[in-house]
């Protein structure tokens, strides 16, 4: 395979043409006059032809050098731009954000924050993807998601952005047919629904003040990918389910839901935009995560 061309030493000699000695390339590139003679030395050894004729006052082209100098000044410019539009890209909000978040959590959370933000950074630009299955960040291509749930050991870079309760519900008529459990373990005999992409799928985890734990492997006549697809059952009195805030919210303080087994607890989950590993982030990405943890903290501090 041939060798790449010496594009450090080309755009070194440009300078040096472009400032007329080797003294005033030095300080603008931030090397060293050494480092400016060995670069312009090694790429004449690499084309077998001088480029200047150096004498202690003056320094010209050669024949070679001149016919050299319009490419490599060229070379120089077009390296120059790319790296001032990629800084530009990283330092200003700009661009796509592919941002992976979970179906009904995005639909009714994040959904509705969103043109705020769009109107706040009008060149940035979100391809919302919406699946309650873990995605692959970094090999599906995505520059953020959210992950509800207590986060296992990752190499992903995780932003806690709110806390999220979760809840045993059950409607009004589920209980008065089949009786209020007051343990987890009663649970063994009424119907539940289950949730496919629980950290530990089809177990069920409690605490009590007292630090009594209990752990549960309900079963019913539903199991859904997205939580939200288990309330018209419940309403409708059919079962038990286990989720989160976001979803149950509303059917509990309008009494269409009730909280059951409550000197129980789940183990507490949070919400974190997690992020692939490395940095620095583009603009777009932080300013976005910036966004994201005050609109989402500030209901966390108004809730409390």
């Amino acid at each position: 395979m041939p060798k790449l061309p010496d594009f450090e030493a080309l755009a070194i000699f440009a300078k040096v043409v472009e400032m007329r000695s080797f003294a005033g390339a030095a300080p603008e590139l931030a090397l060293s006059k050494a480092t400016v003679s060995k670069a312009v030395s090694r790429l004449e050894d690499r084309l077998g032809a001088r480029l200047f004729n150096r004498t202690s006052r003056q320094l010209a082209l050669t024949d070679a050098g001149q016919r050299l100098s319009e490419r490599a000044a060229r070379l120089l410019m077009d390296g120059e731009a790319a790296e001032n539009e990629a800084l530009a890209q990283s330092s200003a909000p700009r661009g796509l954000v592919r941002f992976a978040v979970p179906m009904t959590y995005g639909v009714r959370v994040i959904a509705p924050l969103l043109p705020e933000f769009l109107s706040a950074y009008p060149e940035v630009s979100i391809d919302l993807h919406l699946s309650d299955a873990m995605v692959d960040l970094i090999g599906d291509g995505f520059d953020a998601g959210i992950r509800i749930a207590r986060l296992p050991d990752s190499s992903l870079v995780a932003r806690r952005l709110s806390d999220m309760r979760r809840y045993t519900v059950a409607a009004p008529s589920y209980l008065k047919k089949h009786g209020r459990p007051t343990h987890p373990m009663h649970l063994a005999q009424h119907k539940c629904f289950g949730y496919a992409y629980l950290s530990t799928p089809g177990v069920w985890h409690y605490v009590n003040a007292a630090g009594e734990q209990a752990t549960v492997r309900p079963s019913g006549q539903l199991r859904v990918n997205n939580g939200e697809a288990t309330m018209p059952a419940l309403l409708a009195g059919l079962g038990i389910a286990d989720l989160p805030d976001f979803i149950v919210g509303d059917a509990i303080a309008s009494g269409q839901l009730e909280v059951i087994l409550k000197d129980w607890k789940q183990p507490e989950g949070a919400v974190h935009l997690v992020m692939p590993p490395g940095g620095p982030r583009p603009a777009r990405v932080e300013v976005l995560a910036d966004f994201l943890a005050d609109k989402l903290g500030r209901t966390r501090r108004a809730a409390r």
